[in-house]
């Protein structure tokens, strides 16, 4: 057992909850061996290094075993190994992510929140109110 299909190791070594959930990724493109995109039926071999975007945060790893079957957590991560460019990148969009101001912050103007809503609803009513002096 020296060869897997890429749907079944992505979801063996826990990258993906379904199968079905890796086929699509796959096929969106968001998955690709050796830089070349893939299809789902396309076998991975150890050695082969596997490109995975997820949430928009590329993720490159060599793969280091084939399983048959999905097992646990600890189990899965021995299936590879993340590249060190790889872990930098990530770790420096993440703080990009966590230094970045909310956008919504920046919005002066604009739909009323929920909270807005009741103020301006209660505001209107003890001015217009027919029973209030």
């Amino acid at each position: 057992m020296d060869k897997k299909r890429i749907d079944k190791w992505l979801w063996a070594a826990r990258f993906f909850k379904t199968r079905s959930l890796a086929v699509q990724e796959i096929e969106r493109g968001h998955v690709q061996i050796n830089a070349c995109d893939v299809k789902p039926a396309r076998e991975v071999k150890i050695g082969d290094v596997i490109t995975v975007v997820q949430t928009k945060v590329p993720r490159t790893v060599v793969v280091k075993g084939i399983s048959e079957q999905r097992g646990p957590a600890t189990v899965a991560q021995l299936l590879y190994e993340e590249t060190v460019q790889s872990i930098q990148q990530r770790t420096l969009i993440a703080e990009r992510n966590r230094l970045s101001p909310e956008p919504a912050l920046s919005i002066e103007q604009g739909r009323p929140t929920k909270r807005d809503r009741r103020q301006l609803q209660h505001d209107w009513n003890s001015r217009w109110s027919a029973t209030s002096d």
